[in-house]
């Protein structure tokens, strides 16, 4: 990226979302994902003291980054490592890494030692609230907590039952994930975009039951046409045909060997008996659990989600105007016609992730999108 292309690299303060500097930005990935952070890389040149004076003021760990084109915010998050660089001729640039605003929960643990019985509880409540009330903690719970990010009022009408006791340093981003992941469970992501009215930058925590899905109509994609490449790697090694899922170690005497709760093993019989499939075993563990129900419930969702042989398609396409983070959650209905698919592949997908490539050098603004066989 450079000052004459139609991107804006913004840089603020995280905590209150004031703008530092605009400065220019080569050398551009972002990512997104939903249910997981993405990320930005990029690099700033510094041919002068006074570029070098206004780019000191970035601050890992305390400065955010947007990625803003025409008044479309593309992408959003927070630097958090940065790489001063000098070439063989002097040349100087600072490389900088970011990742989206969930990574954030990622970097706070659970410490409710300010409640009367250190233990943050959500008896009976929604799964979706549970989420809410997790990341308002987080962003309450001290001074320099708050990231800004909005959090709504969605519902899943799945109640759920969890608490975090002080001491055990659970990360927020750990909650959220091992809640999310249990049996109908739900999707989140925080997008970013600007207010229609006020123009103002906002964050905001998005959640979907059982998953996010974006728009009412699919998008088409067609090869030949938008579809420049695409590929659909299928994977024996990140699958299986039984799952079992382990907890926390529940060993009450000291002088027994400690050993984790282990739920039961979930197969995926119909594929062992009707389709041929060898005994394929996957495993994974949830220091955090013991409660033995939630363990099978993870053991089941887990065996869902990678039964067989993992294919996550990949796609790359022209943006051609398409907003990256109005893309996750969205239904893409793929048309493919070549030496492969020689009868014509029509297929409908949603759009899990995106990885952008802006245009630089007269290349076009081109994605790479990850997909999911759509419901």
């Amino acid at each position: 990226m450079t000052t004459d292309t139609p991107y804006r690299a913004i840089f603020c303060d995280l905590l209150t979302d004031s703008t530092i500097d605009i400065l220019p930005l080569r050398d551009v990935t972002v990512d997104d994902y939903i249910g997981k952070a993405g990320s930005l890389s990029g690099t700033i040149p510094v041919p002068n003291a006074e570029m070098a004076a206004r780019v000191r003021r970035i601050e890992e760990g305390r400065t955010s980054v947007y990625l803003q084109r025409g008044t479309d915010l593309w992408w959003g998050g927070i630097i958090w490592t940065s790489t001063l660089q000098s070439d063989d001729q002097g040349i100087l640039t600072l490389g900088i890494q970011a990742a989206t605003f969930d990574s954030y929960a990622g970097r706070r643990m659970i410490r409710p030692t300010y409640k009367a019985d250190a233990t943050l509880s959500f008896p009976d409540t929604d799964q979706l609230a549970i989420a809410q009330g997790l990341w308002t903690d987080m962003q309450s719970a001290l001074d320099g907590g708050n990231i800004l990010v909005d959090v709504g009022t969605e519902t899943s009408g799945v109640s759920r039952t969890v608490s975090y006791q002080d001491g055990d340093e659970t990360s927020y981003q750990d909650a959220l994930d091992s809640l999310a992941a249990l049996g109908d469970g739900f999707e989140y992501h925080i997008t970013v975009y600007t207010d229609p009215v006020s123009g103002r930058r906002l964050r905001r925590l998005v959640l979907g039951h059982p998953r996010i899905e974006t728009g009412s109509t699919p998008l088409v994609l067609d090869r030949p046409g938008t579809i420049l490449s695409y590929s659909f790697p299928r994977d024996a090694t990140r699958g299986g045909t039984t799952a079992r899922a382990r907890g926390a170690s529940i060993n009450t005497n000291q002088a027994a060997e400690s050993r984790p709760l282990a739920s039961d093993v979930a197969v995926a019989q119909e594929l062992i008996d009707g389709a041929g499939y060898p005994r394929i075993d996957l495993t994974s563990d949830h220091n955090d659990i013991t409660d033995w129900d939630t363990l099978n419930a993870l053991a089941r969702t887990e065996l869902a989600a990678a039964t067989g042989a993992v294919v996550i398609p990949e796609i790359s396409v022209r943006l051609d105007g398409l907003v990256p983070t109005a893309m996750l959650g969205r239904t893409a209905r793929i048309r493919i016609t070549d030496e492969w698919f020689t009868e014509g592949l029509d297929a409908r997908y949603r759009i899990i992730g995106v990885k952008v490539s802006p245009a630089q050098r007269g290349r076009p603004d081109t994605a790479e999108l990850y997909l999911e066989e759509a419901a």
